[in-house]
Protein backbone atom coordinates (compact mmCIF):
# COMPACT_ATOMS: atom_id res chain seq x y z
CA UNK A 1 0.00 0.00 0.00
CA UNK A 2 1.49 3.65 -1.22
CA UNK A 3 2.24 5.76 1.74
CA UNK A 4 0.12 8.58 2.69
CA UNK A 5 1.20 12.24 2.27
CA UNK A 6 0.25 14.84 4.74
CA UNK A 7 0.92 18.36 5.13
CA UNK A 8 1.54 20.54 7.98
CA UNK A 9 1.47 24.22 8.08
CA UNK A 10 1.87 26.07 10.94
CA UNK A 11 3.87 29.28 11.63
CA UNK A 12 4.80 27.96 15.32
CA UNK A 13 7.71 25.73 15.08
CA UNK A 14 7.49 23.87 18.10
CA UNK A 15 4.04 22.72 17.23
CA UNK A 16 4.95 22.39 13.63
CA UNK A 17 8.04 20.24 14.50
CA UNK A 18 6.30 18.08 17.19
CA UNK A 19 2.89 17.66 15.23
CA UNK A 20 4.99 16.21 12.16
CA UNK A 21 6.98 13.87 14.25
CA UNK A 22 4.02 12.49 15.65
CA UNK A 23 2.31 11.74 12.31
CA UNK A 24 5.36 10.24 10.69
CA UNK A 25 5.33 8.00 13.87
CA UNK A 26 2.12 6.70 12.64
CA UNK A 27 3.43 5.93 9.24
CA UNK A 28 2.82 8.73 7.10
CA UNK A 29 5.27 10.44 5.06
CA UNK A 30 4.93 14.55 5.89
CA UNK A 31 5.78 17.57 4.82
CA UNK A 32 5.48 20.73 6.97
CA UNK A 33 5.48 24.68 6.01
CA UNK A 34 5.28 27.75 7.94
CA UNK A 35 3.27 30.03 5.79
CA UNK A 36 0.14 29.67 3.28
CA UNK A 37 2.63 31.04 0.46
CA UNK A 38 4.83 28.09 0.71
CA UNK A 39 1.91 25.75 1.56
CA UNK A 40 0.61 26.94 -1.70
CA UNK A 41 3.50 26.30 -3.39
CA UNK A 42 3.74 22.77 -2.27
CA UNK A 43 0.88 21.89 -2.88
CA UNK A 44 0.55 23.01 -6.14
CA UNK A 45 3.99 20.98 -7.01
CA UNK A 46 2.90 17.99 -5.41
CA UNK A 47 -0.02 15.58 -4.21
CA UNK A 48 -0.89 15.37 -0.95
CA UNK A 49 -3.95 13.06 0.74
CA UNK A 50 -4.09 15.84 3.74
CA UNK A 51 -3.69 19.20 4.65
CA UNK A 52 -3.21 20.06 8.54
CA UNK A 53 -3.80 23.83 8.64
CA UNK A 54 -3.27 26.73 11.48
CA UNK A 55 -6.08 29.56 11.22
CA UNK A 56 -4.00 32.54 12.20
CA UNK A 57 -0.59 32.96 10.81
CA UNK A 58 1.18 36.19 9.45
CA UNK A 59 0.70 36.98 5.82
CA UNK A 60 -1.67 34.56 4.17
CA UNK A 61 -3.68 32.88 6.74
CA UNK A 62 -5.42 29.36 7.11
CA UNK A 63 -8.53 30.67 5.99
CA UNK A 64 -7.56 32.52 2.86
CA UNK A 65 -5.76 29.24 1.87
CA UNK A 66 -8.74 27.15 2.05
CA UNK A 67 -10.51 29.61 -0.35
CA UNK A 68 -7.71 29.48 -2.80
CA UNK A 69 -7.65 25.69 -2.70
CA UNK A 70 -11.61 25.85 -3.25
CA UNK A 71 -10.93 28.28 -6.20
CA UNK A 72 -8.24 26.25 -7.79
CA UNK A 73 -10.43 22.95 -7.91
CA UNK A 74 -8.44 21.38 -5.29
CA UNK A 75 -10.45 18.51 -3.46
CA UNK A 76 -8.17 17.48 -0.35
CA UNK A 77 -9.60 17.02 3.21
CA UNK A 78 -8.73 20.04 5.22
CA UNK A 79 -7.99 19.49 9.18
CA UNK A 80 -8.46 23.45 10.48
CA UNK A 81 -6.41 24.24 13.52
CA UNK A 82 -6.41 26.98 15.89
CA UNK A 83 -5.42 28.72 19.07
CA UNK A 84 -8.43 30.95 18.78
CA UNK A 85 -11.57 28.27 19.74
CA UNK A 86 -14.32 30.33 18.40
CA UNK A 87 -17.37 28.90 17.00
CA UNK A 88 -17.54 31.66 14.57
CA UNK A 89 -14.53 30.89 12.75
CA UNK A 90 -15.34 27.18 13.33
CA UNK A 91 -18.40 27.69 10.79
CA UNK A 92 -16.55 30.03 8.74
CA UNK A 93 -13.75 27.51 7.70
CA UNK A 94 -15.83 24.80 7.43
CA UNK A 95 -18.11 27.04 5.07
CA UNK A 96 -15.30 27.38 3.13
CA UNK A 97 -14.68 23.78 2.68
CA UNK A 98 -12.53 22.42 5.34
CA UNK A 99 -13.47 19.33 6.74
CA UNK A 100 -12.74 19.12 10.35
CA UNK A 101 -11.56 21.68 13.32
CA UNK A 102 -9.59 21.29 16.24
CA UNK A 103 -8.33 24.10 18.48
CA UNK A 104 -5.23 24.24 20.27
CA UNK A 105 -3.86 22.20 22.76
CA UNK A 106 -4.60 18.87 20.94
CA UNK A 107 -4.51 15.75 22.22
CA UNK A 108 -2.12 13.92 20.21
CA UNK A 109 -4.08 10.69 20.18
CA UNK A 110 -6.98 13.27 18.93
CA UNK A 111 -5.08 14.59 16.33
CA UNK A 112 -3.96 11.08 14.83
CA UNK A 113 -7.75 9.92 15.25
CA UNK A 114 -9.32 12.63 13.74
CA UNK A 115 -6.39 12.33 11.08
CA UNK A 116 -7.21 9.02 10.52
CA UNK A 117 -10.69 9.39 10.08
CA UNK A 118 -10.56 12.03 6.77
CA UNK A 119 -8.19 10.09 5.47
CA UNK A 120 -10.75 7.08 5.22
CA UNK A 121 -13.42 9.32 3.88
CA UNK A 122 -11.35 10.67 1.48
CA UNK A 123 -12.66 8.00 -1.42
CA UNK A 124 -16.08 9.06 -0.86
CA UNK A 125 -14.85 13.09 -1.21
CA UNK A 126 -12.74 12.93 -3.91
CA UNK A 127 -15.04 11.64 -6.81
CA UNK A 128 -12.51 12.72 -10.03
CA UNK A 129 -10.08 11.71 -7.10
CA UNK A 130 -7.34 14.50 -7.22
CA UNK A 131 -6.37 17.53 -7.97
CA UNK A 132 -5.83 17.90 -12.14
CA UNK A 133 -4.10 21.17 -11.69
CA UNK A 134 -7.17 22.73 -14.63
CA UNK A 135 -9.49 25.34 -13.44
CA UNK A 136 -12.86 25.30 -15.23
CA UNK A 137 -16.07 23.37 -15.41
CA UNK A 138 -16.96 24.21 -19.15
CA UNK A 139 -18.16 21.15 -21.35
CA UNK A 140 -14.82 20.72 -23.67
CA UNK A 141 -12.68 21.03 -20.44
CA UNK A 142 -15.04 18.15 -18.86
CA UNK A 143 -15.01 16.15 -21.75
CA UNK A 144 -10.96 16.35 -22.27
CA UNK A 145 -10.66 15.44 -18.20
CA UNK A 146 -12.92 12.55 -18.52
CA UNK A 147 -10.13 11.51 -21.41
CA UNK A 148 -7.67 12.12 -18.48
CA UNK A 149 -9.32 9.81 -16.05
CA UNK A 150 -9.31 7.36 -18.11
CA UNK A 151 -6.36 6.76 -19.27
CA UNK A 152 -4.50 7.80 -15.82
CA UNK A 153 -4.61 4.70 -13.94
CA UNK A 154 -2.78 2.63 -16.88
CA UNK A 155 0.55 2.40 -18.26
CA UNK A 156 -0.39 3.74 -21.24
CA UNK A 157 1.57 6.01 -23.67
CA UNK A 158 -0.04 9.34 -24.10
CA UNK A 159 0.18 12.43 -26.73
CA UNK A 160 -1.17 15.70 -25.72
CA UNK A 161 -1.88 17.90 -28.15
CA UNK A 162 -2.93 21.69 -28.50
CA UNK A 163 -1.91 25.05 -28.96
CA UNK A 164 1.04 26.92 -27.22
CA UNK A 165 -0.23 28.38 -24.05
CA UNK A 166 -3.52 25.53 -23.54
CA UNK A 167 -2.16 23.77 -20.85
CA UNK A 168 -0.44 20.76 -22.18
CA UNK A 169 2.10 20.28 -19.28
CA UNK A 170 -1.01 20.60 -16.54
CA UNK A 171 -2.54 17.83 -18.40
CA UNK A 172 0.68 15.92 -18.30
CA UNK A 173 1.10 16.40 -14.75
CA UNK A 174 -2.87 15.62 -13.83
CA UNK A 175 -2.13 12.13 -15.88
CA UNK A 176 0.79 11.91 -13.43
CA UNK A 177 -0.95 12.66 -10.39
CA UNK A 178 -4.39 10.37 -11.06
CA UNK A 179 -2.06 7.32 -11.88
CA UNK A 180 -0.61 4.51 -9.73
CA UNK A 181 2.65 6.49 -10.39
CA UNK A 182 1.97 10.07 -8.41
CA UNK A 183 4.44 9.03 -5.44
CA UNK A 184 7.16 8.91 -7.94
CA UNK A 185 8.87 11.64 -10.09
CA UNK A 186 7.78 13.71 -12.84
CA UNK A 187 10.19 14.79 -15.12
CA UNK A 188 9.79 17.31 -17.23
CA UNK A 189 12.26 18.45 -20.55
CA UNK A 190 11.37 21.28 -23.20
CA UNK A 191 12.47 19.66 -26.17
CA UNK A 192 12.32 22.85 -28.15
CA UNK A 193 14.46 24.52 -25.70
CA UNK A 194 17.94 22.72 -26.03
CA UNK A 195 20.43 22.19 -28.82
CA UNK A 196 20.61 18.06 -30.19
CA UNK A 197 23.55 17.75 -28.42
CA UNK A 198 22.89 19.37 -25.05
CA UNK A 199 19.47 17.52 -25.39
CA UNK A 200 20.70 14.16 -25.95
CA UNK A 201 22.74 14.68 -22.68
CA UNK A 202 19.64 15.87 -20.78
CA UNK A 203 17.87 12.44 -21.73
CA UNK A 204 20.17 9.68 -21.97
CA UNK A 205 22.71 11.14 -19.23
CA UNK A 206 26.75 10.36 -20.26
CA UNK A 207 29.55 9.27 -18.86
CA UNK A 208 33.02 10.49 -18.17
CA UNK A 209 35.28 11.61 -20.78
CA UNK A 210 32.01 11.29 -23.47
CA UNK A 211 32.65 14.31 -24.71
CA UNK A 212 35.12 17.76 -24.40
CA UNK A 213 33.86 18.85 -20.13
CA UNK A 214 32.19 15.48 -19.18
CA UNK A 215 34.54 15.75 -16.47
CA UNK A 216 32.19 12.86 -14.65
CA UNK A 217 29.31 10.71 -15.32
CA UNK A 218 25.55 12.37 -15.32
CA UNK A 219 22.57 10.70 -14.58
CA UNK A 220 19.94 12.07 -17.24
CA UNK A 221 16.24 12.35 -16.73
CA UNK A 222 15.09 9.08 -18.37
CA UNK A 223 16.86 7.30 -15.77
CA UNK A 224 15.95 10.09 -12.97
CA UNK A 225 12.44 9.63 -13.67
CA UNK A 226 12.84 5.79 -12.66
CA UNK A 227 9.73 4.53 -11.01
CA UNK A 228 7.63 7.79 -12.24
CA UNK A 229 6.68 9.81 -15.17
CA UNK A 230 9.14 11.58 -18.40
CA UNK A 231 7.01 14.25 -19.97
CA UNK A 232 8.78 15.44 -23.25
CA UNK A 233 7.03 18.84 -24.16
CA UNK A 234 7.30 19.94 -27.97
CA UNK A 235 8.50 16.18 -29.25
CA UNK A 236 8.06 16.91 -32.79
CA UNK A 237 11.30 19.47 -32.64
CA UNK A 238 13.05 16.03 -31.49
CA UNK A 239 15.70 15.27 -34.11
CA UNK A 240 15.68 12.35 -36.27
CA UNK A 241 18.81 10.59 -34.63
CA UNK A 242 17.13 11.42 -31.48
CA UNK A 243 13.83 10.23 -32.03
CA UNK A 244 15.66 6.78 -32.90
CA UNK A 245 17.00 6.57 -29.61
CA UNK A 246 13.75 7.82 -27.88
CA UNK A 247 12.07 4.66 -29.72
CA UNK A 248 14.76 2.48 -28.40
CA UNK A 249 13.95 3.42 -24.91
CA UNK A 250 10.34 2.18 -25.42
CA UNK A 251 11.00 -0.69 -27.18
CA UNK A 252 13.48 -2.59 -25.18
CA UNK A 253 12.70 0.10 -21.50
CA UNK A 254 16.53 0.60 -21.45
CA UNK A 255 18.58 3.71 -21.78
CA UNK A 256 22.02 4.13 -22.30
CA UNK A 257 24.35 6.94 -21.60
CA UNK A 258 26.46 9.26 -24.05
CA UNK A 259 30.04 7.52 -24.43
CA UNK A 260 28.77 3.89 -22.56
CA UNK A 261 28.75 0.43 -23.99
CA UNK A 262 26.10 -0.89 -21.53
CA UNK A 263 22.66 -0.19 -21.35
CA UNK A 264 20.66 0.44 -17.72
CA UNK A 265 16.87 -0.82 -17.93
CA UNK A 266 14.41 1.70 -16.31
CA UNK A 267 10.76 1.85 -15.57
CA UNK A 268 8.87 4.69 -16.57
CA UNK A 269 5.65 5.78 -18.46
CA UNK A 270 6.27 8.43 -20.96
CA UNK A 271 3.93 11.48 -21.99
CA UNK A 272 4.73 13.58 -25.07
CA UNK A 273 3.39 16.77 -25.75
CA UNK A 274 3.56 18.97 -29.36
CA UNK A 275 1.92 21.99 -30.91
CA UNK A 276 2.92 20.20 -34.46
CA UNK A 277 0.40 17.81 -36.19
CA UNK A 278 3.00 15.02 -36.47
CA UNK A 279 1.25 13.30 -38.99
CA UNK A 280 1.84 15.94 -41.63
CA UNK A 281 5.59 16.19 -39.85
CA UNK A 282 6.00 12.26 -41.05
CA UNK A 283 4.09 12.66 -44.00
CA UNK A 284 6.92 15.44 -45.11
CA UNK A 285 10.09 12.60 -43.48
CA UNK A 286 10.54 15.28 -40.48
CA UNK A 287 8.83 12.78 -37.44
CA UNK A 288 9.55 8.74 -37.76
CA UNK A 289 6.28 7.00 -38.18
CA UNK A 290 7.30 3.94 -36.04
CA UNK A 291 8.11 6.50 -32.87
CA UNK A 292 4.44 8.37 -33.77
CA UNK A 293 2.79 5.17 -33.29
CA UNK A 294 4.23 4.52 -30.09
CA UNK A 295 3.91 7.92 -28.91
CA UNK A 296 -0.03 8.57 -29.86
CA UNK A 297 -1.50 4.66 -28.59
CA UNK A 298 -3.70 7.42 -26.81
CA UNK A 299 -4.50 11.40 -27.36
CA UNK A 300 -5.91 13.84 -25.90
CA UNK A 301 -6.03 16.65 -27.23
CA UNK A 302 -6.24 20.39 -25.23
CA UNK A 303 -9.17 22.67 -26.54
CA UNK A 304 -8.26 26.17 -26.54
CA UNK A 305 -9.37 29.27 -24.44
CA UNK A 306 -11.54 30.59 -27.34
CA UNK A 307 -13.58 27.46 -27.26
CA UNK A 308 -14.24 26.95 -23.44
CA UNK A 309 -15.08 30.86 -22.77
CA UNK A 310 -17.10 30.03 -20.01
CA UNK A 311 -14.31 28.83 -17.73
CA UNK A 312 -13.02 32.51 -18.35
CA UNK A 313 -14.13 33.90 -15.13
CA UNK A 314 -12.88 30.81 -12.98
CA UNK A 315 -9.29 31.43 -14.23
CA UNK A 316 -9.66 35.27 -13.86
CA UNK A 317 -10.73 34.20 -10.04
CA UNK A 318 -7.76 31.64 -10.42
CA UNK A 319 -5.30 34.09 -10.88
CA UNK A 320 -6.54 36.95 -8.72
CA UNK A 321 -6.14 34.51 -5.35
CA UNK A 322 -2.66 33.20 -6.30
CA UNK A 323 -1.64 36.94 -6.90
CA UNK A 324 -3.21 37.77 -3.41
CA UNK A 325 -1.07 35.13 -2.03
CA UNK A 326 1.56 36.94 -3.65
CA UNK A 327 1.37 39.91 -2.74
CA UNK A 328 0.43 40.96 0.62
CA UNK A 329 -0.88 44.11 0.31
CA UNK A 330 -3.52 42.85 -2.37
CA UNK A 331 -6.18 41.65 -0.25
CA UNK A 332 -8.44 44.44 -2.09
CA UNK A 333 -7.64 43.23 -5.78
CA UNK A 334 -10.88 42.27 -7.83
CA UNK A 335 -12.03 42.03 -11.53
CA UNK A 336 -14.88 44.50 -12.36
CA UNK A 337 -18.10 43.15 -14.42
CA UNK A 338 -16.97 45.48 -16.97
CA UNK A 339 -14.04 44.41 -17.10
CA UNK A 340 -14.75 41.11 -17.04
CA UNK A 341 -16.99 40.57 -20.05
CA UNK A 342 -14.23 42.18 -22.00
CA UNK A 343 -11.74 39.55 -21.07
CA UNK A 344 -14.42 37.14 -22.14
CA UNK A 345 -15.04 38.59 -25.29
CA UNK A 346 -10.94 38.85 -26.28
CA UNK A 347 -9.80 35.92 -28.33
CA UNK A 348 -6.40 34.89 -26.27
CA UNK A 349 -4.61 33.62 -29.27
CA UNK A 350 -1.71 32.91 -26.48
CA UNK A 351 -4.62 30.79 -24.71
CA UNK A 352 -4.63 30.01 -20.93
CA UNK A 353 -0.78 31.43 -20.65
CA UNK A 354 -2.06 34.65 -22.42
CA UNK A 355 -4.50 35.48 -20.31
CA UNK A 356 -3.32 35.05 -16.56
CA UNK A 357 -0.50 37.54 -18.25
CA UNK A 358 -2.65 39.59 -18.92
CA UNK A 359 -4.99 39.55 -15.24
CA UNK A 360 -1.57 39.98 -13.70
CA UNK A 361 -0.68 43.29 -15.81
CA UNK A 362 -4.15 44.40 -15.40
CA UNK A 363 -3.50 44.36 -11.28
CA UNK A 364 -0.48 45.76 -11.29
CA UNK A 365 -1.85 48.43 -13.28
CA UNK A 366 -4.67 48.64 -11.09
CA UNK A 367 -2.67 48.87 -8.25
CA UNK A 368 -3.83 45.88 -6.31
CA UNK A 369 -7.16 46.88 -6.20
CA UNK A 370 -9.84 46.83 -8.76
CA UNK A 371 -8.99 45.83 -11.63
CA UNK A 372 -11.26 47.93 -14.49
CA UNK A 373 -11.43 48.01 -18.39
CA UNK A 374 -8.72 50.72 -18.24
CA UNK A 375 -6.06 48.80 -16.83
CA UNK A 376 -6.85 45.65 -19.30
CA UNK A 377 -3.75 45.18 -21.73
CA UNK A 378 -4.38 47.86 -24.92
CA UNK A 379 -4.78 44.24 -27.35
CA UNK A 380 -7.92 43.79 -24.79
CA UNK A 381 -9.58 47.25 -25.17
CA UNK A 382 -8.89 47.74 -28.88
CA UNK A 383 -11.07 44.17 -29.32
CA UNK A 384 -14.03 46.29 -27.74
CA UNK A 385 -14.39 47.93 -30.70
CA UNK A 386 -17.16 45.46 -31.42
CA UNK A 387 -19.36 47.47 -29.15
CA UNK A 388 -21.89 49.85 -30.68
CA UNK A 389 -20.91 53.14 -31.17
CA UNK A 390 -21.12 55.56 -28.32
CA UNK A 391 -24.73 57.68 -28.55
CA UNK A 392 -24.50 59.00 -24.77
CA UNK A 393 -21.90 61.54 -24.77
CA UNK A 394 -20.36 63.45 -21.68
CA UNK A 395 -18.66 66.70 -20.96
CA UNK A 396 -17.25 66.27 -17.06
CA UNK A 397 -13.25 65.83 -16.70
CA UNK A 398 -13.04 62.52 -15.35
CA UNK A 399 -12.36 60.60 -18.59
CA UNK A 400 -11.44 57.29 -17.76
CA UNK A 401 -14.58 56.95 -15.30
CA UNK A 402 -16.66 58.70 -18.14
CA UNK A 403 -15.83 56.01 -20.83
CA UNK A 404 -16.33 53.03 -18.49
CA UNK A 405 -19.91 54.54 -18.36
CA UNK A 406 -20.56 55.14 -21.43
CA UNK A 407 -19.29 51.67 -22.68
CA UNK A 408 -21.53 50.05 -20.06
CA UNK A 409 -24.51 52.24 -21.44
CA UNK A 410 -23.78 51.11 -25.06
CA UNK A 411 -22.99 47.25 -24.14
CA UNK A 412 -26.30 47.12 -21.95
CA UNK A 413 -27.86 49.15 -25.18
CA UNK A 414 -28.82 52.07 -22.53
CA UNK A 415 -30.52 50.24 -19.82
CA UNK A 416 -29.76 51.70 -16.39
CA UNK A 417 -30.29 48.58 -14.75
CA UNK A 418 -27.81 46.55 -16.79
CA UNK A 419 -25.34 49.02 -16.73
CA UNK A 420 -25.36 49.10 -13.42
CA UNK A 421 -24.65 45.41 -13.36
CA UNK A 422 -21.69 45.67 -15.57
CA UNK A 423 -19.93 47.98 -13.79
CA UNK A 424 -20.78 46.64 -10.30
CA UNK A 425 -22.68 49.45 -8.65
CA UNK A 426 -25.92 50.27 -7.92
CA UNK A 427 -28.50 51.71 -10.25
CA UNK A 428 -28.93 54.81 -7.73
CA UNK A 429 -25.04 55.52 -7.52
CA UNK A 430 -24.59 54.92 -11.56
CA UNK A 431 -27.40 57.46 -12.07
CA UNK A 432 -25.49 60.35 -9.80
CA UNK A 433 -22.11 59.37 -10.84
CA UNK A 434 -24.05 60.03 -14.43
CA UNK A 435 -25.07 63.69 -13.60
CA UNK A 436 -22.17 64.51 -11.89
CA UNK A 437 -19.98 63.43 -15.06
CA UNK A 438 -22.07 65.01 -17.69
CA UNK A 439 -23.40 61.73 -19.25
CA UNK A 440 -26.62 61.89 -21.08
CA UNK A 441 -29.56 60.34 -19.41
CA UNK A 442 -31.20 57.00 -22.02
CA UNK A 443 -34.42 57.62 -20.76
CA UNK A 444 -34.33 53.40 -20.37
CA UNK A 445 -34.68 51.42 -17.12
Amino acid sequence: MTTQRLLVVDDDRAFRLSTSALLRAEGYEVDDAADGRIAADMLRERRYDLLLLDLKMPGVDGLQLVEALRIWGMQLPILMISGVGTVDLAVRSLHLGADDFLTKPVEPSVLVSRAAELLDRRPQRDGAPAPTGMVGRSAPLRDMLAQVARVAPTETTVLVTGETGAGKELVARAVHRLSPRAHGTFQAVNCAALSESLLESELFGHIRGAFTGAVRDRVGVIEAAEGGTLFLDEVGEMSLSLQQRLLRVLQEREVTRVGAVQARPVDIRIVTATNRDLQAEVRAGRFREDLYYRLAVFTIAVPPLRERRDDIPMLVEFALSRLKLRVASWTELSCSPFAMRALRAFGWPGNVRHLLGAVESAAVEAGGRRIEVQHLPAEVREAMDGFPQPRYRATGDDEAERARIVWALDASEGSLTRAADLLGMGRTTLWRKMKSLGVESPGSV
